[in-house]
């Protein structure tokens, strides 16, 4: 609590809330979107534009990271999944709606100890292989498929 207290701060002339500085997003108070910026001299008001705004893109990457780290798949893969995504919303948004994506997730206890099929070679094996998951960046869904050892060496 003490090392809150000597961050710098100041007050929104908005909401007249404390904002600590460390916590704008994008040069804007994080509860009511006010920006207070000094380059202009003035504080304008918040404009909602097509974009996604700062804060409601972090909370998308928020989300997307825990749904495909709660599957067990590699942080850094996760994130460049989600810079990838975000490179190609820039570029073009009908593009970005139909991003692929593959990452490589631990087998549950139960898939480990049943046969499973190989989805490159179409062989049945039970143990080793690993275990990837795939699918549309914009679908909820996403397909599950096994590698045997012998593919993905």
């Amino acid at each position: 609590m003490t090392s809150r207290m000597h961050t710098p701060h100041t007050t929104c002339p908005s909401c007249h809330e404390e904002v600590f500085l460390d916590e704008l997003v994008g040069g804007r108070c994080p509860l009511c979107g006010y920006s207070l910026d000094e380059d202009d001299g003035t504080c304008s008001e918040y404009e909602e534009t097509l974009e996604h705004s700062d804060l409601g893109w972090m909370i998308v990457q928020f989300f997307v990271f825990k749904r495909f780290c709660s599957e067990g798949a590699n942080p850094i893969h996760v994130m460049q999944v989600i810079s990838r995504y975000e490179e190609l919303l820039q570029i073009d948004p009908a593009d970005a709606e139909k991003m692929q994506f593959a990452l490589e997730v631990p087998m549950r206890r139960r898939e480990r100890l049943l046969p499973k099929r190989c989805s490159k070679c179409g062989r049945m094996f039970l143990s080793g292989g690993k275990a990837v998951i795939s699918g549309d960046i914009s679908s909820p869904e996403y397909t599950r498929e096994y590698i045997c050892p012998d593919c993905y060496q």
